[in-house]
């Protein structure tokens, strides 16, 4: 529609102003910015893996970006300058995976994993590019079953790698196709049905390919391989008592020649120790270790050559997740889940104190230290952004951001904040809790509001990206989310406050933030209110609509449903004990008490359920008891099977599978939060 200016003189002050306002209101909309959709997901960039040159002028690091059409994650390996002043290039061909960029100790080489080679069945191979010199990568390796977490000798002449070895690698032909095992551990989620094969150490020339098996044993698995600075030796992580397979905890440290030869002890705790960091003079090695199951880690720093190993840290109640040593010979650095957010922290050796190096309300991730180069590198995102690379001085001055990935994307989205929301349990424990206010907020009106309860029950929610929570904004609804007792980054006391209490003081802790989300902000709809979360989250969706119908609708995720049933079916075997009185033959009650199906005839609220065919962590057999006891009470309830998936599905499924999960849970929430009966399931299109 053409405009038409009334007959009024052009230099009409009130005629100007009015085609200014116009001229200014188109322009606005022109660049109106929208809310986050599920297939935005498509779309997104994610950083990994990055890595500081030993000059630190330049990073390394992987990029994944979704082929929407091939249904898969494409990897590649960029480089960025440290100094920010350049924009950063792609080093790897495309069409081929590349992941794990390492480089040599001068810098003029940078290895890396691929598997563009279709001969060795697309397993990795190592790969070595030339930085200094240019030119195209050169393959290195040829092990039969590929190979992963490479690390670069010191001295710039070998390769520290595993690969997966066992009595099939001699056989050229089985006789059958059976799965036989005589174990108690016998799948696990991730990989799916085990194998014959184990992981165990090889040590690769880095000129000439050639590779060595340095380690052996087919009733475990080596891990986490790392050199002496003289790089002579190797120190990782293994369950050498031969019992990992009947489900074993009693990881230890090791060191081995780089040779091969005869084991080192260096670790003897009756339960997991890992993470081994070699001290810049090689005498010493850091790692985390447990004296019982479920204790948080604590750090340790024994000799090298064996002998006692001594606390490392007075105080540390938290889970240090990626160890590092230096800069220098008396620190340590960690990062960590804490209070809702993740940050980096240091070790002082001589006071034994712990002091953050990061801060922000934000989760810092990856980070890697230089003391050569003065500096530290790791990533960073927030609510409303996804990881991005940073650098900074090592005491976390002077931080800059090197990358400004889904720069686009970001700048057409309407993306919503969080608001940190603390409160008071019901016995006086201080709890954490989150609230979402929806995209175009406007004071005056009423507003539904999904609750999202996390998985775990050992993880936290903070202010780390959540796409779903940006979709359930963008449709204008509000999201409360929180960190009850059970939940990691608050110490050992509150995470084991979910001890023989699955449904007890934790439910408490939920209902008690929904209240008290719902007195600080009226303009949520008390009577709107939806439930969603997966695994443990699944759990207490199941047990709160059990307990109470509040809640107008319900999305629940891989969740536990029986814990009779599931004990016996799921990958860890008998995987509750420590957080009941004892195993389920002993405690029958305790189980059957504590699962939501027990209360299935109390349910009123309509149910979505959604699930994975491959998920062994909680298997399939639990959606399908929960669902089957929902139609028999005769409460709304449809059941969702995603096939080819496990039960990481949400966070690392097959793309188009995560934005149908999201959409799913758009479809139920619209039709039974709102009340839109004509909305349609996403696979009616």
């Amino acid at each position: 529609m053409k405009l038409r200016p009334p007959r009024i003189r052009y230099t009409d002050l009130h005629y100007r102003m009015r085609v200014a306002i116009i001229l200014l209101s188109l322009c606005i909309c022109s660049f109106a910015k929208r809310g986050t959709t599920p297939e935005d997901y498509f779309a997104f960039e994610t950083i990994g893996d990055p890595h500081l040159s030993p000059n630190g002028h330049e990073v390394a690091y992987v990029l994944t970006t979704i082929d929407q059409k091939k249904n898969r994650r494409i990897s590649s390996i960029w480089l960025v300058s440290a100094d920010g002043q350049s924009a950063p290039r792609r080093l790897t061909s495309e069409g081929f995976d590349a992941t794990s960029p390492r480089w040599n100790p001068d810098g003029t080489k940078l290895a890396f994993l691929s598997t563009r080679n279709v001969e060795e069945g697309g397993r990795p191979q190592i790969f070595i590019l030339p930085i200094a010199a240019g030119g195209e990568a050169t393959q290195l390796s040829h092990l039969k079953n590929g190979l992963n977490s490479i690390e670069w000798s010191p001295d710039g002449q070998r390769f520290v790698a595993l690969s997966r070895t066992g009595p099939s690698d001699t056989v050229t032909e089985r006789k059958s196709d059976v799965r036989h095992y005589s174990r108690i551990s016998y799948k696990f989620n991730d990989t799916g049905w085990y194998d014959d094969k184990r992981s165990h150490l090889f040590v690769i020339d880095a000129l000439k390919g050639d590779a060595k098996q340095i380690t052996n044993g087919n009733d475990w698995n080596d891990t986490d391989p790392q050199w002496s600075p003289d790089s002579k030796r190797i120190a990782f992580v293994s369950d050498r008592t031969g019992k990992e397979y009947d489900a074993g905890h009693n990881k230890d440290v090791w060191v081995v020649a780089a040779a091969g030869g005869a084991l080192q002890a260096i670790s003897n705790h009756p339960f997991d120790d890992i993470q081994p960091r070699w001290s810049p003079d090689g005498q010493r090695i850091a790692f985390s270790g447990q004296t019982s199951r479920r204790e948080l880690p604590k750090l340790y720093i024994a000799p090298s050559t064996g002998g006692e190993a001594k606390l490392a840290a007075d105080g540390l109640d938290l889970i240090p997740t990626v160890l590092a040593w230096g800069p220098g010979p008396n620190e340590l650095r960690f990062d960590t889940g804490v209070k809702g957010q993740d940050h980096v922290f240091r070790v002082d050796l001589t006071t034994r104190r712990v002091s953050p190096i990061t801060a922000g309300e934000r989760a810092v991730r990856a980070f890697e230290a230089s003391e050569k180069a003065g500096r530290m590198i790791y990533l960073a995102n927030d609510f409303r952004h996804l990881d991005d690379l940073y650098i900074s001085n090592l005491d976390g001055s002077n931080e800059r951001q090197l990358t400004h990935l889904n720069t686009k994307l970001w700048a057409d989205l309407d993306l919503a904040n969080v608001e940190r929301l603390r409160y008071k349990s019901s016995d006086g424990w201080d709890i954490d809790g989150f609230l979402v206010k929806p995209v175009g907020w406007e004071p005056g009106k009423k507003y539904p509001m999904v609750l999202s309860v996390h998985g775990g029950p050992a993880g936290q929610y903070g202010v780390d990206w959540y796409q779903e929570f940006q979709v359930y904004a963008a449709k204008g609804w509000a999201v409360f989310f929180c960190n009850p007792r059970g939940s990691t980054g608050y110490g050992q006391e509150f995470e084991r406050g979910i001890v023989n209490n699955w449904g007890g003081m934790d439910y408490t802790d939920v209902m008690t933030g929904v209240d008290a989300a719902l007195k600080s902000n009226p303009w949520i709809d008390a009577d709107r209110l939806g439930v969603t979360g997966g695994s443990y989250g699944g759990f207490m969706t199941n047990w709160i609509v059990g307990h109470n119908n509040r809640f107008k609708a319900a999305v629940t995720l891989r969740s536990v449903s029986n814990f009779i049933s599931d004990d016996g079916t799921r990958d860890g075997a008998y995987g509750h004990e420590d957080d009941f009185k004892g195993f389920l033959f002993d405690e029958f009650d305790q189980y059957w008490n504590a699962s939501p199906l027990k209360y299935a005839k109390n349910v009123k609220t309509p149910t979505l359920v959604l699930h994975s065919d491959n998920d062994y962590r909680v298997p399939l057999e639990q959606g399908e008891q929960w669902f089957r006891a929902l139609q028999h009470y005769g409460v709304t309830s449809e059941f969702v099977i995603f096939p080819r998936e496990n039960h990481n599905l949400t966070r690392s499924g097959e793309p188009k599978h995560i934005v149908e999960s999201m959409n799913w849970q758009l479809y139920w929430f619209t039709r039974y939060l709102l009340g839109d009966t004509e909305v349609k399931p996403p696979d009616a299109f």
